[in-house]
C-alpha cells in the first residue's frame, strides 16, 4: 500500500512542517498529500496528529489560499475518523473556521 510505503518513508513530518513553512502551493500541496495519507488509515491519522499538524491545519482555514483551506479541511475531516484527533481537532479552534466555509 502506498500509504504506508510513503509514511514508513518518513515523508509525514517535512509535509507537515510544509504546511507553516512552504510558499502558498507548497502548502496546498502538503496538506492534499497528507489529506490523502490520512484516508483511511489509523495508523498514518495518528502519525499526522503526533507530527502537529491540527494546529498547523486550523491556521490554513484561517488565513490559507481557498484550495489550502479545502485540503486542510479534507485532511481534518480524515483524521477526525480517529476519536483521539476528533478532540485535538476541537480543542485546537477548528470547528469555527470549519463553519464559516
Amino acid at each position: 500500500d502506498n500509504q504506508v510505503a510513503i509514511a514508513k518513508a518518513g515523508a509525514i513530518p517535512p509535509l507537515v512542517e510544509l504546511l507553516t513553512s512552504g510558499t502558498a502551493v507548497a502548502k496546498e500541496k502538503a496538506a492534499a498529500a497528507l489529506w490523502n495519507l490520512a484516508a483511511e488509515n489509523s495508523d498514518n491519522q495518528v502519525a499526522i496528529a503526533k507530527a502537529g499538524a491540527i494546529p498547523r491545519f486550523v491556521e490554513l482555514l484561517t488565513v490559507g489560499t481557498a484550495v489550502a483551506k479545502e485540503n486542510a479541511a479534507g485532511a481534518l475531516t480524515n483524521l477526525a475518523a480517529n476519536s483521539d484527533n476528533r478532540v485535538a481537532i476541537a480543542k485546537a479552534g477548528a470547528i469555527p473556521p470549519l463553519v464559516e466555509l
